[in-house]
């Protein structure tokens, strides 16, 4: 079921990556076009950044309002720079906030693994134990860091991971992976809540949590 699942939002995703890339074409003006074609089709997409990075500022705005956030990350970078601060620093209160990051422990044929035979591709410099290294310092940081938040849980997959998701009851910012580029380096989808692009997302994350596991403490060395 859940491959099926995740079949079925592979080609979702396919075909938003092939409305996007059209719709970088245009300018800003477009974007308003686009909001008002999706009220009409339901779609419920708003906005298109043309890199994922461009949309910190609108995300944090988001989760200042938030009543529960949801996060499907391929590493979490996001998490630990001052769009998330004030949600580890107690100045955010949602009723819950449920992580999702790749698990670093495990071996063979990982997501991680298979990820990072992709991102050296285009950029050598990746080694295959980077990735995995990365990940478990976030999970370090958010370990500690979100020691005040009591409806805080975090948790483990290794799924194929397409997209990152960031959510919350009112919206959902979607960048698809590419096999070519960084997911920085990548469009993030805006999608408003109610509509289709905003289900494909709750879709996305709470498929990968289901199949998750408790998030495990980074071995100490010594």
């Amino acid at each position: 079921m859940t491959a099926f699942l995740f079949g079925v939002l592979s080609s979702l995703a396919a075909s938003a990556i092939v409305l996007v890339l059209g719709l970088l074409r245009g300018s800003r003006p477009v974007w308003w076009l686009v909001a008002a074609c999706s009220w009409f089709t339901g779609t419920g997409l708003g906005r298109v950044y043309r890199h994922q990075s461009s949309a910190e500022q609108d995300i944090a705005r988001d989760l200042s309002r938030a009543r529960w956030i949801k996060v499907l990350a391929g590493r979490g970078n996001v998490l630990t720079r001052e769009v998330f601060s004030p949600l580890w620093s107690g100045a955010l209160s949602p009723e819950s906030v449920q992580v999702l990051l790749p698990d670093p422990h495990t071996r063979g044929d990982s997501w991680l693994d298979r990820r990072s035979h992709d991102v050296r591709r285009f950029d050598p410099g990746f080694t295959p134990e980077l990735l995995r290294s990365q990940v478990r310092t976030n999970m370090d940081y958010l370990a500690r860091r979100a020691r005040t938040q009591r409806n805080f849980a975090l948790r483990c997959f290794n799924l194929p991971n397409t997209c990152r998701v960031i959510a919350t009851d009112r919206v959902a910012y979607l960048t698809f992976y590419s096999d070519s580029a960084h997911g920085r380096n990548s469009p993030c989808l805006y999608a408003r809540a109610p509509g289709v692009l905003y289900s494909i997302a709750l879709q996305q994350f709470d498929a990968a949590w289901m199949d998750s596991s408790p998030a495990l403490p980074t071995p100490q060395a010594g």
